[in-house]
């Protein structure tokens, strides 16, 4: 049983078709860029990486963290709301899973219009809701649809796709499969061969909900994926 699983494949499926719709020698910002995860989607587009690489995977120890985190590889060191590089130098941005760990995304939403040419491609992924992860540098939970129409819009852009990855029932079941391991960090109970079992009957029961699903992204899903186009001034 898959369901609960799809967060990151689907995004990434996503992202690795929208990055090869890009014409080769695209000169391509990987804002955010960590330790260089989509590099490999980008190899006939002129890459470069930015990062504040501040985050050591171990953060504050608290919430989820990675324990090793290596951006020795970074193109550019720098505030997210303060790249130094030209106006227009880009034809496209992408910035994937970063949002919540900016404390002003708004401000970057402004720099990459600022750092992208006229038609250039603006490509986000964030979530729509997230446990604490590299503390401390996480400052919002997540996103939905109206944040990026409102905002996406103000800034000068038109968005082309916006589309939700997973639904309601697919997040629960996400959440659930975490059950042993926060309940191994962060209880003084044991998870029980009983406990398993009654998991594995609630997984079932989301997954045949998910399947018959109408609609349930508009209350919650893992996030929005979304591609942006600047327009002309």
């Amino acid at each position: 049983m898959i369901v609960g699983k799809k967060n990151q494949i689907t995004r990434e499926i996503w992202l690795e078709e929208t990055l090869k719709s890009l014409s080769p020698g695209t000169r391509i910002l990987d804002a955010g860029a960590g330790e260089l995860r989509y590099k490999k989607f980008c190899s006939h587009l002129n890459y470069v990486s930015q990062d504040f690489a501040q985050y050591d995977g171990m953060g504050d120890y608290k919430g989820l963290q990675t324990k090793t985190w290596d951006q020795t590889k970074l193109d550019i060191i720098s505030d997210i709301t303060a790249i130094p590089e030209p106006n227009n130098s880009f034809d496209a941005i992408m910035c994937i899973e970063v949002f919540e760990h900016l404390p002003e995304p708004i401000k970057a939403i402004e720099e990459f219009s600022r750092l992208l040419k006229n038609e250039g491609h603006l490509i986000i992924t964030a979530p729509f809701c997230s446990l604490t992860h590299f503390a401390p540098y996480h400052f919002y939970s997540g996103f939905n649809r109206y944040f990026y129409e409102n905002h996406l819009t103000n800034n000068g852009f038109h968005i082309e796709e916006l589309v939700e990855n997973g639904n309601y029932f697919e997040y629960l079941a996400q959440e659930i499969r975490r059950i042993p391991s926060v309940t191994e960090k962060y209880s003084r109970k044991k998870f029980f061969p009983i406990h398993y079992i009654a998991q594995q009957w609630l997984l079932w029961i989301l997954g045949k909900y998910s399947l018959s699903d109408t609609g349930s992204d508009e209350l919650l899903c893992f996030g929005y994926h979304v591609h942006a186009i600047k327009k002309k001034l």
